[in-house]
């Protein structure tokens, strides 16, 4: 039973959408209706909260919705809420719809809001983070990374089947922004011969060195994450330059890695990191952030959560060992 004061959370998602959301809006429903506690929606981020457009929560509506990507909730990106005017209106939509607590699903982009928004507000807030990059400290996985590695090696086993029947080099770019993650993932399972992301300075060297001699029976692989700063179109003109010989192509996968159902593992993350979200409320906890670490859950506050810009040592190693 809910003993505190908490009666009725309001829930959004914001920036980019990422598989998994609807599991954990439907986790966090269900477990804030067994305490007799209210949920409400609001669409489109933080322009929901600003404008009040909100909807109710029932979980066995939601119950249906688990399987879907995306967002139900939509999302978006929100310049009204970085001035204090924007906040202010956001905080009477609070007030008007008696939110005693807030569930924000996205990026670190999201939290930073959040915290600047607990300056005039102090209701508790709590962060799941929802973003296919996986570049958020606090937690091992961020909802959306393994539906979106997924889609990619679905993808990339695709363009290396007619890689093969042509001999071709083919560049393969993947999502990410300036994180590396998918790129490695992605390109390990796939058996690509090279593998660039932002994170490494010397996985471009490698590949000249490997590409420099290329003439084969085989195709030949090379998965590109989007942040890295030489590029697909980059590496293309010095694969060419280095050998002019190369039938050589490029695909981007783009937003396909967004989209399409989320994987088990991501369904199974938005359950947990909703059911703790709630709880942690319970607990009377505000402003940090609901993460898995070592497969345990784990609360980080949100002036800790930041954008990772470096990939663990591990896949660093894995990195230089399969580039050689």
């Amino acid at each position: 039973m809910n003993t505190n004061k908490i009666k009725h959370i309001g829930v959004f998602t914001s920036g980019g959408d990422s598989p998994g959301m609807n599991a954990a809006l439907y986790a966090i429903t269900k477990t804030a209706e067994v305490n007799g506690i209210n949920v409400s929606g609001f669409r489109k981020g933080y322009e929901g909260l600003i404008d009040g457009d909100l909807v109710q929560f029932k979980s066995h509506e939601l119950q249906k919705l688990t399987q879907k990507g995306g967002t139900i909730l939509k999302t978006a990106r929100s310049k009204r809420f970085l001035e204090l005017e924007g906040r202010k209106k956001a905080l009477q939509t609070l007030n008007a719809n008696k939110i005693d607590a807030l569930i924000a699903i996205g990026g670190d982009g999201t939290f930073k809001g959040l915290l600047t928004f607990s300056e005039i507000c102090d209701i508790p807030f709590i962060g799941i983070p929802g973003t296919i990059d996986n570049d958020i400290s606090g937690t091992d996985y961020t909802l959306g990374f393994d539906s979106a590695v997924n889609t990619a090696i679905e993808n990339i086993d695709k363009i290396k089947d007619t890689a093969e029947s042509h001999n071709r080099v083919f560049i393969v770019e993947v999502m990410g922004r300036d994180s590396g993650y998918i790129g490695i993932h992605s390109g390990l399972m796939v058996g690509a011969d090279a593998i660039l992301i932002p994170e490494s300075g010397t996985d471009f060297i490698n590949l000249l060195g490997k590409v420099k001699n290329y003439d084969s029976e085989d195709a030949f692989l090379i998965v590109v994450s989007e942040g890295d700063e030489i590029g697909a179109e980059l590496v293309s003109s010095k694969i060419k330059e280095v050998n002019p010989n190369v039938d050589l192509r490029i695909t981007k996968l783009g937003h396909i890695q967004r989209g399409g159902n989320p994987s088990a593992l991501d369904r199974m993350l938005g359950i947990r990191l909703g059911v703790e979200a709630v709880k942690s409320l319970l607990q009377s906890k505000k402003n940090v952030m609901v993460g898995i670490l070592n497969n345990q859950l784990h609360l980080t506050p949100f002036s800790e959560v930041v954008k990772q810009h470096q990939v663990n040592k591990e896949l660093h190693e894995l990195l230089e060992l399969f580039g050689k």
